[in-house]
């Protein structure tokens, strides 16, 4: 039901991003709920589905759920445009003091959410889920914290160790992701970027109980390029260095060459030296020369990338005057 209006009430935000959840929506709603009965008096609850243009009947039942609940907010995007962007679209509309992102198939527990709030009051802009312990293949769990371990140490963000998207996040941060224009946005890292005080809770992640995960190696495989991209820039540097290195050896080929030839009396075949050297030297000059001109063209991507995010076709309990699907399009 819907809390009585209180000006001295602090309101929570909570996105939950769905894609084909049927089996799962309404459950994750009513956890929701159960989670802040008991804080009534202290927070305002807005629960913001952001439907990625589900195929089954995630829509009919988020529909449903709305038309009860004023406080339950619906988007639905006019096609899939990926986890990544429907999240960040989610965060830069809430209204809350603050948004607190979690799974809809409750793998990550609602009742964190309180010991979330209790550091959000100490202070701090962001404080994630740190994933402890997962229900899955071993093979897949190390992958991921190498992953993390390795995209910490080369970016320039202070990104948290197996820290997934199961986080609270202030005002102040929200208002800062308004400003990011990112055509393919690692919204987990970008976060933790944009935080000034951020601390992490660990704890062990729970099986998923019904449907089946969106998010196949592929796909993760995708989300750590756009992480390693995102946050560093030693990818471009690597090719500059690959470059550097292979020009060196090409220099040290030909020294060799001659001082084989002129003081051992080492014979070659014919054009062999020249061949070789000249064909590493223009392999690793050609390297180094993209590296470079990558070094620029990052930074230019990074500028000019101002796409819109996603194109929203439907929302439920929105205003009319703050109704994004008016303008068909959320930048």
């Amino acid at each position: 039901m819907t809390q009585p209006m209180s000006d001295q009430r602090k309101l929570v935000s909570v996105i939950v991003p769905v894609y084909n959840e049927e089996q799962n929506v309404e459950r994750c709603y009513r956890a929701l709920r159960a989670v802040f009965e008991p804080l009534a008096a202290t927070y305002r609850l807005e629960v913001f589905f952001s439907d990625n243009h589900s195929t089954d009947r995630t829509f009919e039942i988020l529909a449903s759920i709305a038309a009860q609940d004023a406080d339950v907010r619906v988007i639905r995007l006019a096609r899939n445009f990926g986890f990544q962007r429907s999240v960040l679209t989610a965060f830069r509309m809430v209204q809350g003091d603050a948004a607190v992102q979690i799974d809809c198939d409750l793998q990550d527990p609602p009742e964190l959410i309180l010991e979330f709030l209790k550091l959000w009051e100490q202070g701090h802009d962001v404080v994630v889920g740190i994933r402890r312990k997962r229900q899955e293949a071993r093979l897949l769990q190390v992958m991921r914290k190498g992953f993390y371990r390795l995209l910490r140490r080369i970016s320039d963000d202070e990104l948290i160790d197996d820290a997934g998207d199961f986080r609270l996040v202030d005002r102040s941060v929200l208002e800062r992701l308004k400003q990011v224009r990112d055509a393919r946005p690692y919204t987990r890292g970008l976060v933790s970027a944009l935080s000034a005080r951020q601390t992490g809770i660990p704890y062990d992640r729970n099986a998923r109980e019904y449907g089946v995960s969106k998010f196949p190696v592929r796909r993760l495989f995708g989300f750590a390029v756009d992480g390693l991209i995102n946050h560093s820039m030693v990818p471009l540097r690597l090719a500059s260095m690959v470059g550097m290195i292979a020009f060196v050896a090409a220099f040290v080929m030909g020294l060799w060459f001659i001082i084989g030839y002129f003081l051992f009396g080492t014979s070659w075949p014919a054009g062999f030296t020249t061949l070789a050297t000249l064909l590493l030297a223009s392999i690793g000059l050609n390297a180094m020369l993209v590296g470079i001109m990558g070094e620029y063209v990052g930074r230019i991507y990074e500028e000019v990338r101002t796409r819109p995010l996603t194109i929203i076709d439907t929302t439920l309990n929105f205003p009319p005057e703050a109704d994004p699907a008016q303008q068909k399009v959320h930048s």
